[in-house]
């Protein structure tokens, strides 16, 4: 959550810093601002403004970013977006400078409003700081700096950095000093970048908890909270560790401890292709991301799959993973992870169980180490996060660490947090997800787990069919996918049939239960609309109660043996005026007579239905957003990475 961009170098930089904002708001935010080294009067010129980044260009502009009424949405959106850069570049001659920082804040501590925007200032205006994360002593720090006479302007936790810096740098006259001493006093997580009048050629960054990268240009350098903010710029970046310090200069940067030992590192090359974080014709990211999965899935899958001479699938190898005697001798599986990476999570419980026999505990990093849990070194604990910077899944993984288990992470993003901590790292390769609520990364990941559920089965002689076989029907999964997403007429039809339901429950029995838990949270995540989710056999003992003429319920139908007692589930809420929809990979025409409607998906084994099962239901979740007005790609009170607890 929340943005940072800095930039030191010979452009001016205002449009830098929006343009890198810019490509953070996918991150989730309310509120935006820059400050600016002005070049005319060495002061701090800072502008902010709650609200969405076109406010804030607004305020330093003086001008209304005029929205296009073109009713081709494309069309409008490309006109919107000339329209937004016109004044972006305008902002160049108002804000002039070499020196700034910029922030899209997601509110922690104080409301959304103008003075709790970042970036904030000592008394003077002299030291400016931006920050994600949380000063867990924050009221302490403030209550000391009260007592020495700093009055406070604003409610945020982050205002305190800004005076203590400040209360430093009056004792030592060194802004890096008065940085680190400042630093040695936070609690909790940080990601900072500062500017100094009196130093008007550097920008000072730190970070803890909190993710920040260094991106190294030529006569310029940035800070940002991710990679998106500067490949328009440079593609070789710093990913600053824990408790690192970072000063950027125009022509080098440096690199300390946050005790000021200077560290010397190779930067790391960046080969993403920006192009892929553009809408490309699509309405919504959401949507385009939808439409990527069955690449995404081919991506994830094709390097760790071994093809033998007939060009058949023939193993399964991780370059990332030694398959040694800790994989053989394991007691157990357990992975943690939060939000949709916990429902993968559950997905892959069954397909441990299922696959290799072993047993295999799913936890919510959120509860994970304050219930005092119990961890054996023969544990294998797999982690999972799509930005690798999940804050309650990276305390999770360091609890597991020293209790001496092995750490395997699963994760989006190379050279994250979570992916340079874990023993072993498994990239899903999914690409950029700019849109908030996950779909490709999700799907990749239910990938990966299968993999390795798979390749375990093997390896401990487990698994219940043929191991070439089951890699066959693997092989074509993406192929399926593209089939369901070039039928996906009917599940629009029905949501915008069904947008308007007060109550939408997800049903399924086994891997489809499972399924059911992130159906349900994409549709909640975009539509607004509440939703639950449970085994169909819990249906009877309390939920149905709540099932009348304003309901919608779902089921997940992809075990044929069990097909029968989820038409009784269906029969059972029709008859109390539920609409209905089952999801299934039935032709025999078992819900035909019962379900309103139908989607058939491509058939495959029932076990590994789950990677695919789930696109209609995100499907369902979009269609449902746009009828109701809603922006899927930014819902509301929502962020893409959580980076605080």
């Amino acid at each position: 959550m929340c943005g940072i961009v800095g930039y030191v170098g010979c452009k001016n930089a205002t449009s830098v810093l929006i343009n890198g904002l810019r490509k953070l708001e996918y991150r989730g935010y309310d509120s935006a601002g820059v400050a600016v080294l002005s070049k005319s009067n060495d002061e701090i010129l800072v502008k902010k403004s709650k609200g969405a980044l076109k406010f804030l260009v607004e305020k330093i502009t003086g001008e209304v970013v005029r929205q296009s009424k073109n009713p081709d949405l494309v069309a409008a959106e490309k006109e919107n977006s000339d329209e937004l850069n016109r004044l972006v570049q305008k902002t160049d001659d108002i804000l002039v400078g070499n020196v700034g920082i910029g922030h899209t804040r997601w509110a922690t501590h104080g409301e959304p409003s103008d003075l709790n925007s970042h970036p904030h200032t000592n008394e003077s205006g002299s030291i400016v700081v931006v920050h994600n994360g949380i000063v867990e002593n924050y009221t302490k720090l403030k209550s000391y700096l009260q007592n020495q006479g700093v009055v406070f302007k604003s409610q945020t936790d982050t205002e305190v950095i800004a005076h203590l810096i400040n209360y430093f740098y009056e004792k030592t006259g060194e802004i890096f000093k008065a940085i680190l001493e400042t630093l040695h006093r936070l609690e909790g997580s940080y990601a900072l970048g500062v500017i100094c009048k009196d130093f008007p050629d550097r920008i000072i960054a730190a970070r803890k908890e909190s993710p920040l990268i260094v991106g190294l240009g030529k006569d310029e350098n940035f800070i940002a909270s991710d990679v998106p903010a500067v490949l328009n710029y440079t593609r070789d970046v710093y990913f600053l560790d824990q408790n690192e310090v970072a000063v950027l200069y125009n022509d080098h940067v440096d690199l300390f401890t946050a005790d000021g030992e200077k560290i010397l590192r190779e930067s790391h090359h960046v080969d993403w292709d920006l192009s892929s974080a553009e809408k490309d014709g699509f309405a919504h990211f959401m949507l385009k991301e939808i439409h990527e999965q069955p690449k995404a899935l081919t991506d994830t899958l094709r390097p760790r799959i071994v093809l033998d001479e007939n060009g058949n699938a023939a193993d399964i190898q991780f370059d990332e993973i030694e398959f040694s005697d800790d994989w053989q001798n394991a007691g157990r599986i357990v992975i943690t992870a939060c939000g949709t990476a916990y429902h993968a999570g559950v997905v892959g419980k069954y397909a441990f169980e299922h696959f290799a026999r072993i047993p295999t505990v799913v936890d919510v990093a959120s509860e994970f180490r304050y219930r005092n849990p119990i961890l054996n070194k023969n544990d294998i604990f797999i982690v999972i996060s799509q930005s690798g910077e999940t804050a309650d899944t990276l305390a999770a993984l360091r609890l597991a660490k020293e209790s001496g288990a092995k750490v395997i992470a699963i994760t989006n993003c190379v050279g994250s947090t979570v992916s340079r901590e874990a023993d072993e790292v498994i990239y899903t390769w999914a690409g950029p997800e700019i849109a908030v609520a996950s779909t490709k990364a999700y799907t990749t990941q239910l990938m990966c787990l299968y993999l390795l559920a798979i390749k375990l089965g093997s390896v401990r002689k487990t698994l219940p069919m043929d191991f070439k076989a089951l890699l066959a029907q693997i092989a074509v999964l993406p192929e399926k996918a593209e089939e369901i997403i070039k039928n996906q007429s009917e599940i629009q039809k029905f949501a915008s049939r069904q947008f308007n339901k007060e109550k939408i429950f997800y049903i399924g029995r086994l891997f489809d239960s499972a399924s059911s838990l992130e159906s349900a949270l994409k549709l909640k995540e975009v539509s607004y609309m509440h939703c639950e989710a449970f085994a169909a056999g819990e249906l009877k003992h309390g939920p149905i109660a709540l099932v009348d003429k304003n309901t919608l319920v779902v089921a997940i139908a992809t075990v044929p043996e069990l097909f029968e007692k989820l038409a009784s589930n269906i029969v059972e809420v029709k008859s109390r005026g539920a609409a209905t929809m089952v999801i299934t990979q039935d032709r025999t025409g078992a819900f035909k007579d019962c379900a309103d409607t139908v989607i058939t998906l491509p058939e495959t084994l029932p076990e590994l239905e789950s990677m695919i099962s789930i696109i209609p239901a995100q499907l369902f979740a979009y269609y449902c957003a746009v009828q109701k007005g809603n922006d899927p790609d930014k819902p509301r009170n929502l962020a893409k990475s959580v980076t605080v607890e």
